[in-house]
C-alpha cells in the first residue's frame, strides 16, 4: 500500500513534470474568450503569458469540481491506495472545498490539506510532501507535519507592472497610472492564505533590495526545507538581477537555486515580468 499524491495546477507543476514525479495533477480549467484549456495540459506557462500578453480581457480560471476529485480519488484508491491531495487555498478558491466533498466517499483512505498558499508557495508544500512520503511516515502524520509546516511559508513576489492588478480591478486605474509614471514596483505576499500588497519600492533596482530586505524580515531561508524561485513572462532577464542584487542570500549555502516559470493562478494578477521567492522561514 502507498501514498499517492495529488495536487492542483495552481502549484504550477506541469503535466510531465508531475508524472515523473509520480504525481497526479488535476489541471484547472482557463477560458480566453470562448477558447478553454487546461492548465499546464494543453496549456504550457509559456502559451499561457503569450495569449495573456496579446489579450486584451483578463482570463477567467475555473476552480475544480467535486466530481473530478472523486474520480481521480476513485481511481488511486482502487488497489488498496491511500490518497493525500495538496490544494490552492481555501481563500482563493472553492476547489479545496470541491476536494473535501469528494473525499468524504473514501473515509480515511483520503485526506486533503488546505495550502493556505498557491503558486511556488504551494508547490514547495507538495515537495516536502514528497520527502515525507518517501521518509515512509503514515498518512495522518504527514498531513499533520504539512499543516503545522505550511505556517512557516513565505511567498514574496515583486512586480514589474500594475497592468493586471488594474485590469482585475484589485487596484484603481489612478493607483496604476501614478504606478506606472514614477516605476513604482509593488510587492506581493501570501498571507494566511490571502494575496496582500506588502511594499513597494521605486524601480527594478530598489524593488529587488527590498525583496531582498524582506526576506531577511521574515526569518531566513530555511535551507534544509524546499525552496524556489519563481518568474513570469517569456523570459527570466528580472530573475537574473535579482539573484545578483541578492547574492548574499544565497552564497555558500546553496549551490543549487531552482527556479520556475510561474503559472496562471498567480500569472493572470501579476502579469509578465514579476519574480518570486517561496521558502519555509527559520523562525
Amino acid at each position: 500500500m502507498a501514498i499517492k499524491l495529488v495536487i492542483d495546477s495552481a502549484s504550477d507543476f506541469d503535466n510531465e513534470e508531475a508524472k515523473s514525479l509520480g504525481i497526479t495533477l488535476i489541471p484547472m480549467e482557463i477560458s480566453f474568450g470562448d477558447e478553454t484549456f487546461l492548465d499546464g495540459v494543453n496549456l504550457t506557462h509559456r502559451q499561457f503569458f503569450e495569449k495573456l500578453i496579446e489579450s486584451s480581457d483578463l482570463p477567467k480560471t475555473s476552480q475544480i469540481n467535486s466530481y473530478r476529485f472523486e474520480e481521480c480519488f476513485e481511481k488511486l484508491t482502487a488497489n488498496g491506495d491511500e490518497v493525500l491531495a495538496i490544494i490552492l487555498s481555501s481563500k482563493l478558491s472553492g476547489t479545496f472545498n470541491s476536494a473535501k466533498q469528494a473525499a468524504k466517499k473514501f473515509g480515511e483512505k483520503v485526506k486533503v490539506v488546505d495550502s493556505l498558499n498557491a503558486c511556488i508557495g504551494e508547490r514547495i508544500l507538495c515537495e516536502y510532501a514528497l520527502r515525507l512520503i518517501e521518509k515512509g511516515l503514515s498518512l495522518e502524520d504527514i498531513v499533520k507535519e504539512l499543516e503545522t509546516k505550511r505556517e512557516n511559508i513565505c511567498v514574496l513576489a515583486l512586480l514589474d507592472t500594475l497592468k493586471y492588478l488594474k485590469k482585475g480591478g484589485r487596484i484603481s486605474a489612478v493607483v496604476a497610472l501614478t504606478g506606472e509614471v514614477f516605476s513604482i514596483k509593488p510587492v506581493i505576499s501570501i498571507k494566511n492564505g490571502e494575496v496582500k500588497l506588502v511594499g513597494k519600492a521605486m524601480g527594478s533596482k530598489k524593488g529587488n533590495n527590498l525583496l531582498m530586505q524582506m526576506v531577511e524580515n521574515n526569518g531566513g531561508i530555511d535551507f534544509s526545507m524546499p525552496y524556489t524561485l519563481g518568474y513570469s513572462g517569456l523570459n527570466d532577464e528580472n530573475l537574473k538581477k535579482y539573484l545578483a542584487d541578492s547574492e548574499k542570500l544565497w552564497k555558500g549555502k546553496t549551490e543549487n537555486i531552482p527556479s520556475y516559470m510561474i503559472g496562471s493562478t498567480i500569472g493572470t494578477h501579476v502579469g509578465p515580468g514579476a519574480i518570486a521567492v517561496a521558502f519555509f522561514s527559520k523562525k
